[in-house]
């Protein structure tokens, strides 16, 4: 479940955000689809300065912006994929650090434990991993990579796939991806050579693709990483480049369902 520190329902938030979405395009006659993604950055970076602005305790601001993050995901993420803040678990009984914002399956996996607000997710669900942060720097970057590697640490099983023909192999795992979004950077330039470092400097924790939204976006891969200022959209930009590795990501293994039912006896 999203924090909602705003203390309005779903239903006044959705109005909310209508609002503002529809206020950039009033002097608009016709469609365009550069103003569209425009407005859709547009529209994540106006949230997360009012909730820089707004809100003075660092909890509650920090809510509020994982929410912003949140509430992009699970508006234009397909539909197979979801997104919450959640711990993560394997058959074996380890725990993730608990991740603010993962996206999971929810078309093949068949359980997701929910206790007290607390959303636990099964390790083989998982597509990615981020935390959301006020602003970059070398000490969030630690932070982050720290917390991805905490999920890619954790077991997950792969069963073979029964068809009508017989079964196919176990699906290999496929890479957790992790990153890292925030509203602004400590580094001036933001984009500059010391994020690269930071980035580059723990392989086990790597984060795949992250979002500065008032600057850019960033993407490592087993070649390095770069930076992109994308024209005023990096939050467009960071959606859309998700949605691209998310669809050339194989689907979840098929779970042992069985392995957690062990702990039943425990």
């Amino acid at each position: 479940m999203v924090r909602n520190p705003l203390g309005v329902d779903g239903r006044e938030e959705r109005i909310i955000a209508k609002k503002l979405f529809l206020k950039h395009y009033r002097k608009m006659s016709t469609w365009s689809l550069s103003q569209l993604l425009a407005g859709l950055h547009d529209d994540v970076e106006q949230r997360l300065a009012i909730a820089r602005k707004l809100f003075k305790h660092p909890g509650t601001k920090g809510n509020a912006s994982e929410n912003v993050w949140l509430r992009l995901l699970q508006t234009y993420l397909p539909r197979r994929y979801q997104a919450e803040a959640a711990h993560i678990v394997d058959s074996n009984g380890a725990f993730s650090d608990q991740i603010d914002v993962v996206v999971f399956d929810r078309q093949y996996s068949p359980f997701i434990f929910h206790f007290e607000g607390q959303i636990i997710i099964p390790a083989e669900s998982v597509y990615a991993a981020f935390e959301a942060k006020q602003s970059i720097n070398a000490h969030e970057v630690e932070y982050a990579q720290k917390k991805v590697a905490s999920v890619r640490r954790l077991y997950r099983t792969s069963l073979p796939i029964p068809h009508a023909g017989g079964t196919y192999p176990p699906k290999p795992l496929p890479h957790v991806f992790g990153g890292l979004l925030t509203f602004e950077s400590d580094w001036n330039p933001a984009l500059g050579q010391p994020l690269i470092a930071a980035l580059t400097s723990d392989p086990d924790g790597r984060l795949d693709l992250g979002c500065i939204a008032a600057h850019g976006t960033f993407g490592c891969d087993d070649k390095g990483c770069v930076t992109h200022a994308p024209g005023g959209k990096p939050a467009t930009t960071f959606l859309l480049e998700l949605i691209a590795r998310l669809q050339g990501s194989a689907t979840v293994p098929m779970i042992d369902v069985r392995a957690y039912g062990r702990w039943l006896a425990t």
